[in-house]
């Protein structure tokens, strides 16, 4: 019964290389959570086989998926049921998988929150109840809101903020502040607690954005990782900490400000466009800062 379900899901898929599965990312591109350093990193931590698959038509290939069973790779499904829920957090990452730009697929492995680039695209997608928020461009955000920040800014530099890329600690260090401030802030156990340093050295160098101290004290973090690909960058914000004490100068709000002035100005420098996702559109703060878009997947 399982290799009838199997054959049904991957009929017109054949199993490819990790070699191919990284060049058809690096030709036509992806999503943090589908890069394939990342997909084969964090599969190997939490000890889950990777199946490559690729849809070719004429012996060309279209389309490549990383899958555990019968989901996309990294699934939180897989990991909940083989009770690895805790190996590492990706949030609702958006899903961008290689695929030519015009082709058509047919996609049967589960998957949520694939992206609005592949709605004409897989033929088997239909759109989520909720959405995705992807940060605004600078210029979509109003003067008054622009100023706004720019003055709280000023105000947390003004009583000893400073900003600091991430860059400047150590794994276990981005991993110590991480935790205390994400505790102070939710009251409760950061997710992958356990391998949070592992994780963030083996995705060291896709960690990006900055951290915030006020007087020497570690106040607003948040995990960010990028990737490029070969026609935009993808981003993916996965959750933050705040000292909850130091609300009244803003430094999480400070944070998102800077963080995504920046990401948007490293991807107009390299001329593409910036998938800087929050993750599901289902907090009041993400519209402040997000566009909410539409997102699928394959149930």
């Amino acid at each position: 019964m399982l290799s009838y379900f199997r054959l049904y899901r991957e009929r017109g898929w054949h199993p490819i290389s990790a070699a191919q599965y990284r060049a058809a990312w690096l030709r036509w591109g992806g999503s943090v959570a589908t890069h394939p350093d990342v997909v084969e990193r964090l599969s190997d931590l939490a000890g889950i086989a990777v199946r490559y698959l690729g849809c070719s038509v004429n012996d060309e290939l279209q389309a490549a998926v990383p899958t555990w069973g019968r989901h996309i790779a990294l699934a939180k499904d897989v990991l909940k049921r083989q009770k690895k829920r805790g190996v590492f957090d990706l949030g609702n990452a958006e899903i961008i998988l290689p695929q030519a730009p015009n082709s058509n697929i047919a996609l049967r492995h589960q998957a949520r929150y694939v992206s609005e680039l592949h709605a004409q695209r897989i033929s088997t997608l239909t759109e989520q109840k909720e959405g995705l928020a992807l940060a605004r461009e600078p210029e979509q955000y109003s003067k008054k809101f622009r100023y706004n920040q720019r003055r709280e800014q000023r105000l947390l530099e003004e009583q000893g903020g400073v900003i600091v890329p991430v860059s400047t600690l150590s794994a276990a260090e981005q991993a110590q502040m991480y935790t205390s401030l994400f505790e102070k802030r939710w009251d409760f156990a950061v997710p992958g607690k356990e391998y949070l340093a592992e994780v963030f050295s083996l995705l060291r160098e896709f960690m990006t954005g900055s951290f915030i101290t006020i007087n020497d004290v570690p106040v607003a973090f948040q995990v960010l990782y990028r990737v490029e690909a070969p026609e935009w960058i993808s981003l993916e914000y996965i959750n933050g900490g705040v000292d909850t004490d130091y609300n009244s100068l803003s430094p999480g709000s400070v944070l998102s400000f800077v963080n995504t002035q920046s990401e948007w100005q490293h991807a107009r420098e390299l001329n593409k466009p910036l998938r800087y996702s929050f993750g599901r559109a289902d907090r009041e703060y993400k519209d402040r800062w997000c566009n909410r878009v539409a997102v699928y997947e394959v149930s």
